[in-house]
């Protein structure tokens, strides 16, 4: 009866397989040619068309890009930017989601409605600004930090999970003359780290790809992530920036060399926490 019912799935097995090497290589292709278009040279790029091997090899983009002052120091605004503001992401959310999975806190049921509001309703750029701006944030990354620290679905999916955890549990620790903060931070977050890990690559890989809010409030060069300055490198014929960096040219392998640097991080990074992605995922859902 198993022998027939597998030989019944070979054809479904097929058809699932193909179309998912077909999905594989529709995703693949840009990056694939993206990739190795970094590699190209400029002549090439110019003249040849499109193509997905190069004829010849050359690391000529990556070298303008390591010798330009602005990338190199948007890189280093871009790891501090996920590294701080992971952090800040993590510490808000966890902290306030732990507060709303209690039964027992007043308000609880009116601070969830105005945390699920957010979702639906947004206050609007324009209000948002002219807050910053009476803060005196504009130019500052704490204007990013603060305007993006919590996320509502992130923080819900955390609470979700929170309550999961044995109230029995909570009460032994009490009983053993367990603070408040001391149960959190021993007991709650350690048999809760996959649902951080997973949230805290999604914080991490949102603030990596900061773009608009940087943008909004941010003005100074010198402070741009890597995702503003590669927005600039990309009009370049629009910018200050220089057309050579220590001896070489500027041209399209560039371009393509500073969107692979852009993305490799985060591939290189998500092998590393997909163990915790879906375990995260699905004990955060389990209860809403």
């Amino acid at each position: 009866m198993n022998f027939r019912m597998q030989k019944a799935d070979i054809p479904f097995r097929i058809v699932l397989y193909g179309v998912l090497l077909i999905a594989l290589v529709i995703v693949s292709f840009p990056f694939l040619y993206v990739l190795f278009s970094s590699f190209a040279t400029t002549h090439e790029m110019n003249t040849r068309g499109f193509f997905l091997l190069p004829k010849v090899w050359s690391l000529d983009a990556y070298k303008y890009l390591y010798f330009n002052d602005l990338f190199t120091k948007s890189i280093q605004n871009a790891v501090y930017i996920t590294v701080l503001g992971t952090a800040i992401n993590m510490v808000t959310t966890c902290l306030m989601a732990y507060g709303l999975s209690k039964s027992w806190l007043r308000g609880r049921k009116t601070l969830n409605f105005l945390v699920v509001f957010t979702m639906l309703f947004a206050g609007g750029i324009i209000p948002q600004y002219l807050v910053v701006k009476e803060l005196h944030l504009l130019n500052t990354y704490w204007a990013i930090f603060l305007t993006t620290a919590i996320t509502p679905f992130n923080m819900i999916v955390i609470r979700s999970f929170f309550q999961n955890v044995p109230s029995e549990m909570e009460e032994s620790a009490r009983i053993d003359g367990c603070g408040e903060w001391r149960l959190f931070w021993t007991i709650i977050i350690p048999l809760s780290m996959p649902v951080i890990a997973t949230f805290t690559l999604f914080y991490a890989v949102q603030n990596w790809n900061t773009y608009f809010t940087a943008i909004l409030y941010v003005n100074d060069p010198g402070k741009w992530p890597l995702q503003v300055f590669l927005r600039q490198l990309l009009i370049v014929s629009d910018t200050g920036l220089e057309l050579t960096a220590g001896g070489y040219a500027f041209g399209p392998p560039v371009k393509m060399a500073a969107v692979v640097v852009g993305a490799v991080p985060m591939l290189m990074i998500y092998p590393f926490m997909q163990k915790y992605f879906n375990q995260g995922m699905l004990l955060g859902s389990v209860k809403g």
